[in-house]
């Protein structure tokens, strides 16, 4: 369990940050970048309220977490199969409550944003992997899962009134 006795440490104040195997690295390291996207994602979807079974939301949050663990190095907390299995069951259960699409989706509210920031979060865990050695590889794939997860949650939360692109605007050459 975590004990913070005090918010300000003054240890990060030249540019660097510790991580969880107690090393640091830079505060403009690819790895540190990473672990910023995870944590906006975390308040992105913090930010969805009254949609949903607000229970998946804190357990993707708590998931969130564990990831940020994972990726400062944690030699306790780690993304398992587990974590992605969870996903894909959510994402199966919930898409088979919907109808097919026949088109893109114009992204529209909270759960829409939360997705997008996601996949920006993922594109970055994936460019600090080009530069850590030894980083688990589930990780991204997680991420990956994650923003799925959020598209079909806001397919289904728009309940049907999602609206779709009109290529070209629509116009009929």
């Amino acid at each position: 369990m975590v004990h913070l006795t005090k918010i300000y440490t003054k240890t990060g104040d030249k540019g660097q940050t510790s991580l969880a195997d107690n090393t640091r690295d830079n505060k403009d390291s690819p790895l540190i970048i990473a672990v910023g996207a995870i944590d906006e994602a975390n308040s992105a979807i913090g930010m969805i309220d009254g949609q949903g079974n607000q229970s998946i939301f804190n357990k993707i949050q708590n998931d969130l977490f564990d990831l940020g663990a994972d990726l400062t190095k944690s030699k306790t907390i780690k993304i398992t199969q587990k974590y992605i299995d969870d996903l894909e069951l959510y994402i199966d259960g919930t898409n088979a409550l919907l109808e097919p699409l026949h088109s893109f989706v114009l992204p529209t509210g909270p759960i829409h944003n939360a997705r997008a920031i996601v996949r920006r979060a993922e594109l970055k865990v994936w460019w600090a992997m080009a530069y850590e050695k030894e980083m688990n590889e589930l990780i991204p794939i997680y991420l990956n899962r994650l923003s799925d997860l959020l598209f079909v949650m806001a397919r289904y939360y728009n309940n049907g009134n999602e609206r779709l692109w009109q290529p070209m605007g629509g116009i009929n050459e």
